[in-house]
């Protein structure tokens, strides 16, 4: 790959897709160093922090530090993972050891100084409170440094929807009822409005796409692993099966198979990049 490929054009254009591939509900901090690149020799998906920083190689005229292994090496000695599920980081210190691992809540973490990147991928949807903690977090940054954040915004679905449909719908309704949320995640201008008033350089865009999925029911188990897993755990047999059995009554109506065997899930995410001003 030639160093003329990291033109900024097409930096932006891998970003959106990479942080959609990006192992999830982790966020990542990288602090104090130069540039942020995972190593190549390891068949993990090269992360938003990575093209970020080669696109301010590339455009530094230095695109071949990109690929400098010991530049890899050092980077990662400057990475902390935080997350406040004990699961989500035994996964992660099993797929990257070196790498120094925080249990914390999100909602009230800080690091420890300003990060020049905070690079959050589908973690902060379950975090309430939006209006204060994007600028809070954005403080953390520090000046020129960068907060990357992409979010899941599907909540309007029916994929998601049908969730609180299903909760009330059964004997298990005094139980699922309090664990339901409203829709987490705001409309981009919302978050243009409290980011830009702070920020240097601010871009937010949203996309949609379609997920051709595969085997029985599949947007049940898709959201048996994300939205629909705190009100799974929370019921004992049978009423566990039972609300499982009616919500995914609900999907394959809304989601019916094609003739191929195919069905489509099309899912909204929302990206977020801002830069910080220098002083």
């Amino acid at each position: 790959m030639s160093g003329a490929w990291l033109d900024r054009r097409r930096i932006r254009a891998a970003a959106i897709i990479l942080l959609v591939l990006q192992l999830g509900a982790l966020l990542f901090i990288a602090a104090g160093t130069q540039g942020w690149i995972v190593k190549l020799d390891r068949p993990t998906t090269t992360d938003f922090v990575s093209f970020y920083a080669a696109g301010a190689l590339a455009d530094a005229g230095t695109p071949a530090l990109a690929y400098d292994q010991p530049a890899h090496l050092a980077a990662e000695a400057r990475v902390t993972g935080v997350d406040e599920s004990e699961e989500m980081l035994a996964k992660a210190r099993q797929a990257l050891p070196d790498l120094a691992w925080q249990r914390a809540d999100l909602a009230t973490w800080r690091p420890p100084a300003p990060a020049e990147v905070i690079y959050s991928n589908a973690a902060l949807h379950w975090v309430d409170h939006h209006d204060r903690i994007f600028p809070k977090l954005f403080s953390a940054v520090a000046p020129g440094g960068v907060l990357a954040v992409q979010i899941p915004n599907n909540f309007s679905a029916p994929s998601h929807t049908a969730i609180a449909e299903a909760a009330r719908g059964g004997t298990w309704a005094r139980k699922l009822e309090p664990l339901l949320r409203p829709p987490p995640v705001h409309d981009p201008a919302f978050y243009f409005g409290l980011l830009a008033p702070l920020a240097a350089n601010l871009d937010i865009w949203q996309t949609e796409y379609l997920q051709a999925l595969e085997g029985e029911n599949p947007v049940k188990e898709w959201t048996k692993g994300t939205w629909l897993k705190p009100l799974l755990d929370a019921l004992e047999e049978p009423e566990r099966s039972g609300f499982e059995a009616s919500y995914a009554a609900l999907v394959s109506q809304a989601y019916p198979r094609r003739p191929d065997g195919k069905t489509l899930l099309p899912f909204r995410r929302l990206f977020i990049v801002a830069k910080a001003r220098q002083p």
